[in-house]
């Protein structure tokens, strides 16, 4: 498949030119996707889809315009790259764009070791609806679950990035996952909570049947939830919520942000935004992890590198336009979709844990709010304020008391990071591996 890729992209570039391109880059991605869902004990949804898009951007001077579409016959190809020409000679002047110097292009562009592709053929729609039946059978062995929403799938996909400053490199991932939803009581005293793993290889998924008990376990907990009180109190972000903290300071830090001035973070470079002893750092080589990758979408190396250290901000998110606009080099962090520029994003990050256990920051926290799951965002990205709706665990003397809904947390992002202390619990095999975190002095809105 990634031959056949590698030959779409290189028609794209040869059409490019023979419109009077002056550079191009162009991107082809194949896909399969197949998913089973299971709801009330009955096949609720068969799904399997496949296709081919490509991706085409153009620039004639500073000015750029990407075209993309899901047909790769020739006359298609030929028509993508005289619009996108036609296109560019239209667009404005941006001083930033270009593609990458031949001299910093990845000289690895083999994934291999990696290993995101899994070499075993696709599961068939009989395996994928048993995998479903597991988790629906597993989570209704406990008393009180009433209904189970259970769903199996698989994916793979490759992609191929060529540009006519000579790069050309592609590579393939594959996923499996396995995910249900149970619910117990009915009417407006229904319940209900949820469990999931993905994984690029099904050998590394942990069996169905752990997967429906530990969401039924998790629903059993939830009856008798009522709003808590208002007012100011610690909170502890369960590990399956406390990854959004960390990725609201992503997003702050994100070139995009920074070279427009919207961001709360923009004065931060070289100043703490995290408590002493803590880092942030991203690893894109990491084994069997989907958002590996060994170059990025401008076909820059692939670095590890510690975005935060020592609580110290030390860099931003950048692709090549970012870079360029902040009179910086790129950090290899750009992203290419087949209809739009290259823009920056994260791969795979990790913040430092601490050595106490969530039940250790539940204890220190004494009275508060223990989140377990996030509905809802009111984030402001200039001045960081911070306002979500939460559900969870109201705590009482250090203990778990009762389970809690409908209520509001709010804070500032820069003052919430900046004290928070880090649990012992993050998941190794996550793409953002962060551990349950207490933030302290936050506003609870309740009853």
């Amino acid at each position: 498949m990634t031959d056949r890729l590698a030959t779409l992209t290189e028609a794209l570039l040869a059409a490019a030119r023979r419109a009077g391109a002056d550079a191009a880059d162009a991107i082809a991605v194949s896909g399969t996707s197949l998913s089973i869902d299971i709801r009330k004990g009955a096949l609720e949804q068969a799904e399997r889809s496949e296709g081919t898009e490509i991706g085409l951007r153009v620039l004639m001077g500073r000015r750029q315009a990407c075209v993309s579409a899901s047909d790769i016959s020739a006359a298609t190809i030929a028509a993508l790259a005289e619009r996108a020409v036609a296109m560019a000679r239209e667009a404005p002047e941006d001083p930033c764009v270009g593609l990458a110097d031949p001299a910093d292009l990845a000289s690895n562009r083999d994934a291999a070791a990696l290993d995101l592709l899994e070499p075993a053929p696709e599961p068939s729609a009989a395996t994928l609806e048993a995998e479903a039946r597991a988790l629906e059978t597993a989570a209704l062995s406990r008393p009180g679950i009433t209904q189970v929403e259970a769903s199996a799938g698989y994916s793979r996909r490759e992609m191929h990035l060529a540009a006519s400053n000579g790069f050309a490199g592609g590579y393939g991932r594959t996923a499996r996952s396995l995910s249900a939803v149970a619910f117990t009581g009915s009417g407006t005293a229904m319940e209900r909570d949820w469990a999931g793993e993905s994984r690029t290889h099904a050998a590394d998924l942990p069996g169905a049947a752990s997967i429906g008990l530990l969401a039924a376990d998790r629903t059993l907990q939830r009856p008798g939830a009522v709003q808590p009180k208002t007012g100011t109190f610690p909170v502890v972000y369960d590990e399956r919520v406390a990854a959004s903290l960390v990725g609201h300071l992503l997003s702050a830090i994100n070139g995009t942000a920074i070279a427009r001035g919207a961001s709360w973070a923009r004065d931060l470079l070289g100043q703490r935004v995290l408590p002493a002893g803590m880092s942030l750092i991203e690893d894109p080589h990491r084994h069997r992890i989907a958002s590996s990758k060994p170059f990025d979408g401008e076909g820059l190396p692939t670095l590890r590198r510690a975005i935060i250290e020592d609580g110290i901000l030390t860099g931003w998110v950048l692709d090549l336009a970012t870079a360029r606009k902040l009179g910086l080099r790129s950090t290899a962090n750009a992203s290419r979709g087949t209809g739009a520029p290259p823009s920056p994003s994260t791969t795979n990050i990790d913040l430092t844990q601490g050595t106490a256990t969530r039940d250790d920051l539940i204890a220190e926290m004494g009275t508060g709010l223990l989140v377990t799951s996030m509905i809802g965002s009111t984030i402001n990205p200039t001045t960081g304020d911070y306002s979500r709706g939460a559900s969870g665990f109201w705590v009482e003397n250090g203990r778990i008391s009762h389970p809690v809904h409908e209520c509001t947390i709010a804070g500032n992002l820069r003052d919430m990071l900046g004290e928070m202390v880090a649990a012992n619990d993050a998941r190794p095999y996550l793409s953002m591996r962060v551990p349950s975190i207490l933030v302290r002095g936050m506003t609870l809105a309740g009853a």
